[in-house]
């Protein structure tokens, strides 16, 4: 076993174990440090496919940024028990029937990605091309085969600031 399959199982393994701590951790300012780590690990994995612009724009964007205004807002909204609503049964069922629906999405997506990503590199280790990951490929894919994706997204980025402000400004 080489030095890079140990180094991505051991990314693995912290991305696993840090995202666990996340939905384990009671206090939201320890599972906002270890959504930081998960961010972290993340970037490794994609040093290790060679994308590095994607790896740098993870850690200014989510690690650091993102990061550290979910911290603000969890110290803005001063959670307490008391002031927190009692859940209905029936709301943590469709949670979990919804979690289900997307875990079986995502397993779809993954298993579909592998098969295209090995095909993908075996095309290039044939025709000797090493320039997967660079940012000059990932503007053409994304400014031309997911624009649309893409505009949705920033749209939902500008709905969920509008929602950040409702949510913050006092009656």
């Amino acid at each position: 076993m080489s030095l890079l399959h140990i180094f991505f199982w051991f990314l693995t393994a912290l991305a696993l174990f840090s995202a666990l701590m996340v939905i384990i951790s009671k206090n939201p300012v320890h599972s906002v440090l270890w959504l930081i780590v998960v961010f972290f690990a993340i970037s490794g994995h994609y040093i290790l496919m060679n994308a590095q612009f994607l790896a740098i724009v993870n850690l200014i964007v989510y690690a650091g940024a993102i990061m550290v205004l979910f911290l603000f807002v969890i110290m803005l909204l001063n959670l307490n028990k008391q002031t927190e609503p009692q859940k209905h049964i029936w709301l943590k069922f469709s949670g979990i029937i919804a979690g289900g629906c997307f875990l079986l999405s995502v397993s779809n997506v993954i298993y579909n990605a592998q098969n295209t990503t090995l095909e993908l590199s075996k095309k290039a280790v044939l025709m000797g091309e090493g320039n997967i990951g660079l940012i000059e490929n990932l503007g053409k894919k994304l400014f031309t085969d997911y624009v649309i994706p893409f505009e949705i997204s920033s749209v939902l980025f500008l709905s969920a600031m509008v929602g950040a402000v409702v949510i913050g400004k006092k009656n």
